[in-house]
């Protein structure tokens, strides 16, 4: 059983107003609380997970959790860390990721102890009276205060109107359903306090903010779908126990403390000494996560047995295979020029699968590319 202080430190960014504050309120009483999502695409990462952890943290300490569709705020699009408008997306595709999302994270959250709530059931039901109410509480210069909004204006690129409701639409849940807490990603904060003053106005009662934090992907930087450095919850075992591997060793605890419920008291007693071995552990429990004890098992044999052996390095993405050896890889990113390809491959110095390759027109195929002396990457077919 958690205790408290274990449940406002271990996957937390921040607390809103203050943590003392939030820890005082659920040692009283249990409180209700929810983390909202906006389906507007398919796939989730190991990112995303974060707060559905957190969530089931709360969920497993007797509180009272909503995971909230936003059916409604999705119709908008979140402005949040975003230079650009978002492109709206049809009712059918939003009820498509939601069911998607739902057998995603099926494998991480207890359906019995989560309600799942959508806010299109009132959002959309809201009258222009109802509208006008809710936006008389917050000031329009608070709103353009955000970010993503300042950084358009500066460079003359449009903020459209509806960007603005985004903010209270979202915040007006919080009143809505009359809850004590809101998690959401740090990206998520400013949306969630104006949802804490609107509660704080509307309700004329306290709502706490919790914010969890981002994650680094293989690379280093922020997991996200548009730097293809992501771990996706839809890769096969081998796919994202090879991805673990790959992070940098300086993660290992922190993936460890967001990504797993391994104790904190084990986390610290990893050798630091040991990467590579702390990653096999790492590696092991979250495959095991999403594809069970057998699927981890058969990913970290097939790690140690064919990628490790072969010397391919785990942090390079897999080159996909063209209409030739010579067009696969001029994308392969290889970094030498196009008639150095050529040259290496004339020269006998491309080998698939242990076996050379001399003609640059060749039609290839096979598992394992060695090109030189050191460069070894895996091969896949495209779609």
């Amino acid at each position: 059983m958690k205790t408290n202080k274990d449940l406002l430190t271990r996957r937390v960014a921040k607390i809103l107003p203050s943590k003392e504050g939030l820890e005082k309120l659920i040692t009283g009483k249990k409180i209700r609380l929810y983390q909202g999502v906006d389906p507007t695409f398919k796939n989730l990462h190991l990112g995303h997970t974060i707060g559905f952890r957190k969530l089931m943290d709360f969920a497993n300490a007797g509180h009272e959790v909503i995971l909230l569709f936003g059916t409604g705020t999705v119709l908008v699009g979140d402005p949040s860390l975003r230079d650009t408008g978002r492109k709206l997306i049809t009712p059918e595709e939003v009820e498509a990721n939601i069911q998607e999302w739902k057998n995603q994270v099926s494998p991480i959250i207890d359906f019995d102890k989560v309600e799942v709530r959508q806010n299109g059931d009132w959002l959309t039901k809201m009258t222009l009276k109802d509208i006008i109410h809710v936006a008389s509480n917050i000031s329009a210069v608070q709103l353009f205060k955000r970010d993503s909004f300042t950084r358009r204006i500066a460079k003359n690129d449009p903020v459209w109107y509806h960007e603005t409701m985004y903010p209270l639409l979202q915040g007006y849940d919080s009143v809505v359903m009359d809850v004590d807490l809101e998690i959401g990603g740090t990206d998520q904060e400013f949306n969630m306090l104006v949802g804490r003053e609107l509660q704080r106005k509307m309700n004329n009662r306290e709502k706490y903010v919790l914010t969890v934090p981002m994650i680094l992907g293989t690379d280093g930087k922020t997991m996200s779908k548009s730097s293809g450095n992501c771990i996706w919850l839809t890769d096969t075992a081998e796919e994202m126990y090879r991805k673990i591997m790959a992070v940098q060793d300086d993660l290992i605890t922190t993936y460890f403390e967001l990504l797993t419920n391994v104790s904190l008291e084990e986390v610290d007693a990893l050798d630091p000494t040991q990467p590579v071995e702390n990653k096999k552990k790492l590696a092991f429990d979250i495959t095991k996560q999403f594809h069970g004890e057998d699927g981890a098992q058969t990913a970290a044999r097939h790690f140690e047995t064919v990628v490790q052996p072969k010397g391919i390095d785990p942090s390079q993405s897999p080159i996909t295979l063209k209409a030739n050896l010579f067009e696969t890889l001029k994308t392969a990113d290889l970094g030498v020029s196009n008639s150095d390809i050529k040259r290496t491959i004339e020269q006998g110095g491309v080998e698939i699968d242990g076996q050379k390759i001399t003609d640059p027109l060749s039609v290839v195929s096979g598992s394992e590319l060695k090109f030189g002396k050191s460069i070894r990457r895996r091969l896949v077919t495209g779609d």
